[in-house]
Formats: C-alpha cells, sequence, structure tokens
C-alpha cells in the first residue's frame, strides 16, 4: 500500500510499450498514481518534474539511456529518488547504480511486491532539488 503521506506521482519511462502499461497498472493497483512515457526525452519534455515522488527508469532505452537520464536530472538540481528495471544482466552496472544511490535495481522479471516495496522506499526520500 502507498504511504498516505505522499501523494506525489510515480513517474514510469520504458519504451517497450507493454512493459510501461504493466508497470503503471501494477502501481495502480496498489494505490499510486503514475505517469508513463515512452522515452527520455518524452519525459523531459513533458513530466511534471515538481509533482514527482519517485522515478522508475528502464536502463536500456531507444535515445537517452535511463542512467543517462537521471544523471541528467541530477546535474540540472533535480536528485529524484530513482528505480532502475532492466532485462540486463550487468553487475557493474548494477553495483555503480546502487552506490551512486539509486533506491533499486530490478531485473525484469521482477516481482509485483519488489517493485510496490521499493516505490515506497522511494517516497520516504525526499527529493533534493
Amino acid at each position: 500500500m502507498p504511504l498516505e503521506t505522499s501523494p506525489r506521482v510515480v513517474a514510469v519511462v520504458d519504451d517497450d510499450p507493454s512493459m510501461l502499461r504493466s508497470v503503471q497498472r501494477l502501481l495502480n493497483a496498489n494505490g499510486f498514481s503514475t505517469e508513463g512515457y515512452p522515452s527520455a526525452e518524452t519525459f523531459l519534455a513533458q513530466a511534471p518534474l515538481q509533482n514527482l515522488g519517485c522515478t522508475i527508469f528502464d536502463i536500456q532505452l531507444g535515445g537517452m539511456s535511463g542512467v543517462e537520464l537521471w544523471q541528467h536530472l541530477k546535474e540540472s538540481g533535480r536528485d529524484l529518488p530513482v528505480i532502475f528495471i532492466t532485462a540486463l544482466e550487468d553487475e557493474t552496472l548494477e553495483r555503480a547504480a546502487l552506490e551512486a544511490g539509486c533506491v533499486a535495481y530490478l531485473r525484469k522479471p521482477f516481482a509485483a511486491k519488489s517493485l510496490v516495496a521499493a516505490v515506497n522506499t522511494a517516497l520516504i526520500i525526499l527529493p533534493r532539488g
């Protein structure tokens, strides 16, 4: 269940339309408000950053990667909590992302409860930008 004190939006960025829909449906069914974006570029152009509580980025997107998107946000002063989801099995990237401060790094297919728990954790973290 979502934390009652945080009505913030969870932004989901994934270039796979079925995964994007699935993640949004899962989170909506668990009481979270979501916005979905098919690319990093669309997210940057359209996302209401001031309303976001956390972000879920696929690592491999068509253009800018999820990691590059997170770095861009941090460099522009919007250090939002991020959860990475990926089909990649790259332990070096996973370790680097976790050391850089991502909330969770989930490999597809991941358990629904793992994502819900990660979002609840992320919404506790106050955005620093």
